[in-house]
């Protein structure tokens, strides 16, 4: 069997600042480290459970923030963006079981660091639904026909993943105590989770769905500045909901991510251009 695994960082045991998330920050290096050490254990427990193949995608950010070096020989990985399929490109048919490492809440949910692909994204809704980042990569996954076997990441989205997903394995690897505070287990202890539940994951995976596919895509998703706002709505087929908002139909799950790519592309270049301005005030 081909495993994939898509890996975020915000969702890792033992990351909860900013500081940790962003390169430059104090803590980034730390936080890479223990990103790629649950990387390696969610590899050891596909092999272990007898995978062929492991694939695994860096889904955080830039996107190049696990350290190859340390990564498990045996897989392979996909660095940098952007990436046509973003947090899940390089799924396909192929694959019998698709593994979610260190996912996070959605954006206006509690959560350590709880957002949807962006944090200049207030929210993000599908079919008028708020939906996680985990939702969105298991349709784009369900379209190759992959199903979802595990989550890791804090308990919000452990919650939010079991209710979304039948029959999913949940690693809660920390306890939401705020946007920047958790109660974490020990990276060792995440480590040894993540490498059972993913060892379960593949065992099971024959007897797992993949999500449905929806009649319809619509997407609409919430800005931080009006600005934004604006410009997502000169997309083709987008509607400006109201001052926020943006609203465009979809006719699959890659089309989605083919608009949350460019709206938090235009979102991130509004704010950038509207700081100056602020900071003379």
């Amino acid at each position: 069997m081909d495993v994939y695994i898509s890996i975020d960082m915000e969702g890792v045991a033992g990351i909860a600042t900013l500081d940790q998330i962003v390169r430059g920050g104090g803590g980034y290096t730390g936080a890479q480290k223990m990103m790629t050490g649950e990387a390696n254990a969610a590899i050891e427990g596909a092999f272990a459970a007898g995978a062929d193949t492991v694939l695994v995608n860096d889904s955080h950010g830039t996107m190049d923030n696990l350290i190859p070096e340390e990564l498990d020989p045996r897989a392979r990985v996909i660095l940098g963006s952007p990436k046509a399929q973003c947090m899940a490109h390089g799924i396909g048919a192929n694959h019998g079981v698709a593994l979610f490492i260190g996912y996070h809440a959605a954006a206006g949910a509690p959560g350590v660091l709880a957002h949807t692909f962006s944090s200049d994204f207030t929210s993000v809704r599908l079919n008028g639904v708020p939906v996680t980042e985990a939702e969105v990569n298991a349709l784009q996954a369900a379209r190759h026909g992959v199903p979802i076997g595990l989550v890791s990441g804090d308990n919000e989205v452990c919650a939010a993943t079991e209710k979304a997903f039948p029959g999913v394995i949940t690693v809660p690897v920390k306890k939401a105590e705020g946007f920047t505070a958790a109660n974490n287990v020990h990276p060792s202890v995440a480590r040894d989770l993540i490498r059972a539940g993913a060892a379960a994951a593949v065992e099971k995976a024959a007897n797992l769905e993949p999500l449905p596919l929806p009649e319809k895509f619509v997407l609409e998703v919430g800005f931080q500045i009006p600005l934004a706002a604006e410009i997502a709505a000169a997309v083709p087929g987008a509607e400006r909901v109201d001052l926020l908002t943006v609203r465009c139909a979809a006719p699959d799950p890659d089309r989605v991510i083919d608009l949350i790519e460019v709206w938090y592309t235009l979102a991130a270049h509004s704010a950038r251009s509207r700081l100056p301005i602020l900071e003379r005030r």
